[in-house]
C-alpha cells in the first residue's frame, strides 16, 4: 500500500510526533519499508494498538492522550494520486486484486478514509487485504508470502506481487510468488501494463505522463 498506492510523508510524520507529542525517538523507529522497535512490533502484531499508544505516551510530553498518538501517526499517509485510484477501480473489474501490506490498526483507519475519499474504497476494489498486524507476520518473510498464496488458493504463477521495496520483492520471488519492483513516483499503470501484457491499463494523467 504505502509507497505504491499511497504516497508517504515520512518526515511529516516524524515532525508530527515531535510537535504533537514531544516524542523524539521517532527518528530511530520510522522507516519507509521496514519499521523498527515498537513500530515494528505494532506492525508484526506483537503489540496491540493500545499497548503501542501507552509506550509512546510514556515518553511523550505531559498531558498527551492516546488520540494524539493516532493524529501524529496519520501524518505518514499523504494521499493517493487520482490516476492510481482510477486504475484500481478499472482493474478490479477484470482482475482479482489483493492488498499486501506491512501495516497497523492505527494507520489503517486513515487508509480506509483515504481510499474512500479517492473513490476506490478498499473493500470494493480488493478481494482481501492481507495486513501484517493481523497475520502476525511481516514482509519479506517467507511465512507472509506463503500464507497469502495459500489463502488466495491459486497457483503462484497466476499471481503477481508489486512492491516499492526491493527486499520485499526479492523475498516474494524467493518464496515462489512472482514480483516486480515499483519505483515511487514512476508510472504505475505503465509498469502493470507491461508486466501483465495488457496495454489497456495505461492511464492518462500519470506521474510521468
Amino acid at each position: 500500500m504505502g509507497g505504491v498506492l499511497v504516497d508517504l510523508d515520512m518526515q511529516g510524520c516524524k515532525d508530527a510526533f515531535k510537535r504533537i507529542l514531544g516524542y523524539s525517538r521517532i527518528d530511530e523507529l520510522l522507516d519507509p519499508c521496514h519499521q523498527k522497535g515498537i513500530i515494528g512490533d505494532l506492525e508484526g502484531g506483537v503489540l496491540t494498538e493500545d499497548e503501542f499508544r501507552q509506550a509512546v505516551l510514556s515518553e511523550s510530553a505531559e498531558g498527551c492522550v492516546p488520540e494524539d498518538v493516532d493524529k501524529a501517526f496519520w501524518h505518514i499517509l499523504e494521499g493517493i494520486a487520482p490516476y492510481k485510484a482510477e486504475l484500481l477501480v478499472k482493474m478490479s473489474q477484470s482482475y482479482d486484486l489483493y492488498l499486501l501490506s506491512n501495516n497497523n490498526g492505527i494507520t489503517m483507519v486513515r487508509a480506509y478514509q483515504l481510499f474512500e475519499e479517492a473513490g476506490a474504497p478498499l473493500d470494493k476494489v480488493f478481494r482481501k487485504c492481507f495486513l501484517s498486524y493481523q497475520m502476525k507476520a511481516l514482509k519479506p518473510s517467507e511465512t507472509f508470502y506463503k500464507a497469502v498464496v495459500e489463502q488466495i488458493g491459486l497457483p503462484s504463477d497466476m499471481l503477481l506481487f508489486i512492491d516499492d521495496s526491493m527486499p520485499n520483492v526479492e523475498g516474494s520471488i524467493a518464496a515462489g510468488l512472482p514480483a516486480v519492483h515499483y519505483i515511487p513516483g514512476s508510472d504505475l499503470s505503465a509498469l502493470l501494463a507491461e508486466a501483465l501484457g495488457d496495454p489497456s491499463l495505461r492511464m492518462e494523467g500519470t506521474a510521468d505522463a
